[in-house]
């Protein structure tokens, strides 16, 4: 699988410049790449291996081309039939994809190079830190908070500059199936090292051994990047003023942002060390947010990047992660199977067949993870015992400043 590290880069500001100069050159090879593709008949359109031949054409008959690294602009061209490909799988899953758009000034904000045209000194001379060479741009020092491996174990590298003018450096290793860590056998799972986790809008998450983690409270945040939008409102577009605070927006954006993400990588990583296997719904997020009143608590709750995180750091772990069907979780008892219709605003589950009553969350979540250990061939959860007019057991709420500032739930 493929390990990304993320490094703070810190280019000088001739450097700087150069490599915005080379971004800017590729986003025009882009655009010229596309007007190409979309020239031709449809079913006779080229290929990436057809455009990189014609990119020393291009470099002729327009010379800006050629002061870009030769292998970073066949990158540039692969992206857009690797964008066509993902259009295409869009289609086959009935959604509906237009042509690709160019990209205006100061849209495209990154260049990649793959397997050559880079190099890593790790020699600098100063603790934490180590030098990056990119063809054609420069030498540009990089943090090395993590250990940085060596070049010719880099597969791919990429330079970013986000908008708040900060500069960042990913690079993509390989790590071997043989070092990961081996998932356990299904049928030998332990029901106690299993869980479900439900995803909600009350709760962050609610987990089937009945733990809930509160949503991350975002509201000053949101309070500082209004009055800073407002700010920038006020300024002449264009202006020196304005650029300042047009990053200053950026950075507060980006402050949510890092806290959404710092926030779910510390809950997927507990999720994924205590257990053996994580059962989650499998939801599709877009239409959620099409038509509910609540779009922007779930935008906020990023589930889809929350799903994703889970199923990469289940490699990472050597943990079983299964996407269920989420439809009838909430309607189904988890004692008995009976299906009742109940609105949102009803927190409690009540089964009017066997008389069993718990929390509406955390019956969905045993729910969950009984269609997980059914997908994976690990059998049914072990519910509890029916049990008729007993009071809804009380959850083990987590607040959501623990995790963030602790790392996990039970720190």
């Amino acid at each position: 699988m493929n390990v990304t590290l993320r490094c703070r880069a810190y280019p000088d500001k001739e450097t700087a410049s150069e490599a915005w100069r080379h971004i800017e050159i590729h986003r025009q090879i882009r655009n010229h790449a596309i007007r190409d593709y979309y020239s031709h008949d449809y079913g006779n359109r080229p290929t990436a291996y057809d455009q990189h031949r014609k990119l020393t054409d291009w470099k002729q008959q327009w010379p800006l081309f050629s002061e870009v690294s030769a292998h970073a602009a066949q990158q540039t061209v692969s992206e857009i039939h690797k964008n066509v490909e993902t259009q295409k799988g869009r289609r086959e899953n009935g959604h509906k994809t237009g042509q690709l758009k160019w990209q205006g000034s100061g849209e495209r904000r990154s260049v990649a190079y793959q397997s050559e045209g880079f190099d890593v000194d790790h020699n600098t001379g100063q603790d934490g830190y180590a030098t990056l060479r990119l063809s054609k741009i420069g030498h540009i020092p990089i943090r090395a908070h993590r250990e940085i491996s060596l070049t010719e174990n880099i597969k791919r590298v990429v330079l970013k500059k986000e908008r708040t003018g900060n500069w960042f450096v990913c690079l993509v290793t390989e790590r071997p199936d043989e070092d990961l860590p081996k998932k356990p056998d299904p049928s030998t799972l332990d029901p106690a090292d299993c869980v479900g986790v439900d995803l909600g809008i009350l709760s962050y998450i609610h987990t089937s051994d009945n733990t809930a983690v509160d949503i991350l409270d975002l509201s000053d945040e949101y309070d500082r990047y209004a009055r800073e939008q407002r700010k920038l409102d006020r300024k002449q577009i264009g202006s020196n003023n304005w650029e300042k605070q047009r990053q200053t927006v950026a950075t507060a954006k980006r402050h949510i942002k890092r806290k959404v993400l710092d926030y779910q990588h510390k809950l997927t990583t507990w999720l994924v060390r205590e257990y053996d296997l994580v059962a989650v719904e499998d939801l599709d997020v877009k239409p959620m947010l099409e038509t509910s009143q609540n779009a922007k608590n779930k935008q906020d709750a990023a589930w889809s990047r929350f799903l994703d995180l889970l199923e990469y750091k289940a490699d990472l772990y050597g943990t079983h992660v299964v996407r269920v069907e989420p439809a009838g979780t909430t309607k189904e008892c988890s004692a008995c199977g009976v299906e009742t219709s109940k609105p949102l605003w009803i927190r409690e589950h009540s089964c009017p067949a066997c008389g069993h009553t718990e929390d509406r969350d955390l019956n969905a979540a045993k729910n969950i993870l009984s269609r997980g250990r059914k997908q994976i061939g690990a059998g049914r959860s072990e519910s509890s015992p029916v049990q008729t007019a007993l009071p809804t057991s009380t959850p083990l709420r987590v607040d959501a400043k623990r995790v963030v500032e602790a790392g996990s739930p039970e720190a």
